[in-house]
């Protein structure tokens, strides 16, 4: 089975003094993640979309599905963990309690504010994680990128070449995922960034789906103005 995972966890301090996460900002008369949700609940192959939020935002979240969605049974809202992985891993909980967790089982995990994602990037998202057994959506690098280890002077200039930014979703197979983040060491744990992270720590292959330059994550106020722009293209193609 697949399930979609969307990440809703997060609280927005970047995004400036606003009074709720801005995953629930409204651009184009719905909030942020209902545009993500509807862009998987198009999507036949999912079992189940788990929602993930924050315990003081689950009900928020459930009346705004039901405000703009209606009532729909393929829709579930959870509660996340403290962190992006244990948000994960509780998903994949629900999973093994509701459902059934094999080694075939698949998850998609995607930024809540990440609403421009297209059905073709999911599609491969799905097929890689089940051949592969896990992928990330990248695109490449146009910048060079420049390292620092103190923060003051340059370390290093990588080839910019082998250099790709990571978007979402990653998608894997959620029981593996599950084993190895378990096996984790506390320090392993601390350099976490994200849940391919946890796979690639210990030598397992993480394959490359191709996203999109206008797959955004809407993090800081100038991106919500660019949301506004890319959705009124969606609206006029």
């Amino acid at each position: 089975m697949v399930f979609s995972v969307i990440l809703a966890g997060g609280t927005g301090n970047r995004m400036g003094h606003t009074d709720k996460p801005k995953q629930f900002l409204t651009i184009k008369d719905k909030p942020i993640i209902i545009h993500t949700i509807e862009k998987f609940l198009s999507h036949p192959d999912f079992e189940k979309i788990i929602v993930l939020s924050p315990a003081v935002w689950i009900e928020h979240t459930k009346k705004i599905i039901a405000r703009h969605i209606g009532e729909c049974d393929r829709i579930v809202v959870i509660e996340g963990g403290d962190t992006r992985n244990e948000t994960i891993m509780n998903s994949i909980n629900y999973i093994e309690e509701n459902f059934t967790l094999d080694d075939d089982t698949v998850i998609v995990t995607h930024d809540s504010v990440r609403p421009f994602v297209t059905h073709r990037i999911i599609k491969e998202n799905i097929d890689a994680a089940k051949k592969y057994g896990a992928c990330d959506t990248v695109i490449p690098a146009t910048d060079t990128i420049v390292e620092s280890v103190n923060g003051k002077t340059i370390s290093s200039i990588p080839n910019r070449n082998n250099m790709y930014q990571g978007q979402t979703p990653q998608s894997f197979k959620a029981k593996n995922l599950r084993d190895i983040y378990r096996s984790l060491t506390d320090d392993e744990r601390d350099i976490l960034t994200d849940a391919a992270k946890i796979l690639v720590i210990k030598g397992q292959d993480v394959h490359l789906v191709n996203g999109e330059t206008f797959n955004i994550k809407i993090t800081y106020p100038y991106d919500l103005k660019i949301a506004k722009s890319l959705l009124e293209d969606e609206e006029n193609d």
